[in-house]
């Protein structure tokens, strides 16, 4: 099973999204932070997204680029990178250009992994019915395979308490292909911080790693 998951990596790490190559200036998989407006912190967890990198590289044996990236929505980079993260704590606000453009990221072929890092809910939710006002967020369910790409595990890690509710993965399809994939109630970027930042034992550091490590997989490797 993980050799074929690298072989299709190696096939999408050759090929574009839209025109233009996958990464900014090699092969090696990154993970790019989208920074938007309206105030939110999308900087959140500063560390989580390199010490992603480092993991999965050690996990899988998948070259990885230095550093994550950053972009924004108006970038000429934004087609490089096949995936991108959005987190924070508070209020996203795209304009109308900003939103074209991200519905015309996700329709070519790109994903956008949302994590809810408290707060963001509300927010998140109202920019997802502008960027598809035709559908909605729906529950990803423990069987989906981005649960299952390369860890086997039993659906969405509760690494934070939040409000105490259980952790839920919510997504939107088409064709059986996730666009957007959102952790509510969960909080993988703080699971992925250095340890001393948040204090989460070792157990709730390696749920998040691992279910990271299921979503940049499937990042790459969906049909």
């Amino acid at each position: 099973m993980k050799r074929i998951v690298y072989m299709l990596i190696a096939v999408v790490l050759s090929a574009p999204i839209l025109s233009a190559p996958v990464t900014a200036s090699s092969g090696d998989v990154t993970i790019a932070r989208l920074r938007y407006g309206g105030g939110g912190d999308w900087y959140c967890d500063p560390g989580s997204l390199a010490n992603w990198l480092v993991a999965f590289n050690q996990r899988t044996g998948i070259p990885v680029a230095s550093a994550p990236a950053v972009v924004s929505l108006d970038s000429e980079d934004l087609y490089r990178y096949p995936m991108l993260y959005l987190s924070g704590h508070g209020r996203i606000a795209l304009d109308e250009g900003e939103v074209r453009e991200l519905r015309r990221y996700l329709e070519s072929g790109g994903f956008l992994y949302a994590d809810d890092n408290y707060g963001l809910d509300t927010s998140f939710r109202e920019l997802m019915a502008q960027v598809f006002p035709d559908e909605i967020l729906t529950p990803i369910g423990s069987e989906h395979p981005i649960y299952h790409c390369f860890y086997d595990l039993p659906g969405l890690p509760k690494i934070h308490a939040h409000d105490g509710d259980p952790a839920q993965g919510f997504g939107i399809a088409r064709d059986g292909r996730l666009l957007v994939y959102y952790s509510w109630s969960s909080d993988i970027g703080d699971g992925l911080e250095s340890p001393e930042v948040h204090g989460d034992p070792p157990a709730v550091r390696e749920a998040a790693a691992r279910m990271a490590t299921n979503i940049l997989i499937y990042a790459l490797t969906r049909p």
